[in-house]
């Protein structure tokens, strides 16, 4: 993940753990027990990449290179078991030429490839690897080729191996890089005619990005590419329709994506996922890959990388490092097992923790919303602002935003109902849409809840999106009021 920039140093130890392992491919029989008449296809292969259940991982106390010098077989036995138990039918595992023996695979860390694919088969999942991460030896074509063909010449017919990334988040700008990529893949090829082959990039690349790969590789075209998204949730519709048509006619997937949980609540983390799912449907993109199955321990990371130096890095996972589940393994489940992505993750009634909620705060120097207990409408809990004022920018609000994405011309409807204790100033849920670079482009305002002290009364906003409107934002608002409002039972669609 966001690792194209990345130099490391992998512990000298790693090189103890045997001989270089031969080339020649083992067959199919050899590897996995399936006849030459049931070897796998390039076009089989393809179809399970494209509806993969996918979900990249490391262990929570051994991330990036560190998972193969801190090899734990029983640990990664029980992640995978439970990461099938959300529906999830591959993993995408990285692996890393320094830590596995470089330019000559070493046989120990070939077996522990070996193990991981076997445990992953035995929870019903297959593997995409991801080849070449933390490395720019872009000049040693001939032996990072060998290296790649040590790698995968055991698993070119082998069915529990579905597809080969060469680089993780290829930089497309490196003249070095995109020569040296134009000459592996015709020899892995060679090796692995039926293994589809990709290349992502970052996430800040984008769509612009991709494009540039496919116009660098038309003379080595890939067979799919991997869409690394980590921008705007609300507006990913528009930008996974972006990444398709830099690449169009070839396929995407999603195989990194995902919202840290150290800056953002797990509500809003298990939200982000949700959009993105949502949109992938809609944009006709079957596998979504959410990065990662857990959190990070301290010192998981290895401290010779920038990654480890990064807060945000630790907490990006579906499951706590306790392996507890966060918000979002609901959501993945539900988007794996049911195609379901329900609106129920939104805390639409403010009945979840304030950890398990995606509302926040806008402007709250002129005042915030607190769940409180008591005056709810329904359940027990309800929103509530006190003694609200105004900046430059407008009123105080909630915010989030919905689970469908935003397409212009589509018809949208929101309420909620509001009570007012002495209220004063201005109370009123309003949508503010957005275009796909997140400017703000118009809203639309409810009716306003009467001053004074009121029963629960409904604000109801229907409005068109605008032309260009990628996003939107629903907003609950009270300012310039010396009483007291609550918020309850919110409704979108």
């Amino acid at each position: 993940m966001r690792s194209t920039r990345l130099r490391a140093a992998v512990l000298a130890c790693a090189l103890s753990l045997g001989v270089a392992v031969p080339t020649a491919p083992a067959t199919a029989d050899q590897v996995t027990g399936v006849s030459s008449a049931a070897l796998p296809t390039l076009a089989a292969r393809m179809a399970s990449v494209r509806a993969a259940k996918s979900l990249n991982y490391y262990p929570s106390n051994a991330a990036w290179s560190s998972m193969w010098t801190a090899f734990d077989a029983p640990r990664i036995e029980a992640d995978l078991a439970k990461a099938a138990a959300l529906g999830a039918d591959n993993v995408r595992v990285i692996v890393f030429p320094q830590a596995f023996g470089y330019p000559k695979p070493l046989s120990g860390y070939a077996e522990r490839l070996s193990t991981f694919i076997g445990i992953a088969a035995k929870n019903r999942m297959t593997v995409k690897l991801t080849l070449f991460d933390w490395w720019d030896g872009y000049t040693e074509t001939g032996r990072s080729i060998n290296w790649a063909k040590g790698i995968l010449a055991p698993y070119a017919n082998d069915p529990r191996v579905i597809a080969v990334e060469l680089k993780n988040e290829f930089q497309p700008d490196n003249a070095a890089a995109v020569a040296w990529v134009r000459k592996v893949i015709p020899a892995v090829r060679a090796v692995a005619p039926a293994m589809p082959l990709t290349l992502s990039v970052d996430g800040q690349t984008g769509a612009p990005g991709l494009a540039k790969i496919k116009k660098a590789l038309a003379g080595t075209p890939l067979d799919y590419y991997d869409f690394h998204f980590y921008g705007s949730s609300e507006r990913s519709l528009a930008e996974i329709r972006k990444a398709q048509a830099a690449v169009a006619p070839s396929p995407i997937v999603i195989g990194e994506t995902g919202l840290s949980s150290v800056s953002d609540s797990e509500g809003e983390q298990a939200a982000f996922l949700a959009r993105v799912f949502r949109a992938a449907r809609e944009a006709g993109v079957g596998s979504v890959s959410p990065w990662t199955f857990t959190d990070f321990l301290p010192g998981a990371i290895p401290n010779h990388s920038a990654v480890s130096e990064k807060p945000a890095q630790y907490r990006f996972g579906l499951h706590h490092t306790d392996g507890s589940p966060k918000a979002a393994a609901a959501v993945v489940k539900d988007a794996w097992t049911t195609g379901a992505t329900p609106n129920s993750v939104l805390n639409l009634s403010f009945e979840a923790t304030a950890e398990d909620s995606p509302w926040r705060s806008n402007l709250p120097k002129a005042g915030i919303a607190k769940v409180a207990t008591g005056t709810a409408r329904t359940g027990r809990a309800a929103a509530r602002f006190s003694g609200t004022t105004r900046t430059s920018a407008g009123l105080p609000s909630l915010v989030t935003s919905p689970i469908t994405p935003v397409q212009p011309g589509h018809r949208w409807r929101a309420e909620a109902y509001a009570k007012g204790a002495a209220a004063t100033g201005i109370t009123e849920i309003t949508l503010s849409w957005f275009d796909g670079n997140g400017r703000w482009l118009s809203q639309h305002n409810s009716n306003r809840l009467p001053h004074g002290t009121t029963n629960w009364t409904k604000l109801a906003v229907e409005a068109t999106a605008p032309p260009g409107a990628a996003g939107v934002q629903l907003h609950l608002k009270s300012g310039d009021n010396s009483g007291t409002v609550w918020f309850d039972d919110v409704a979108m669609s």
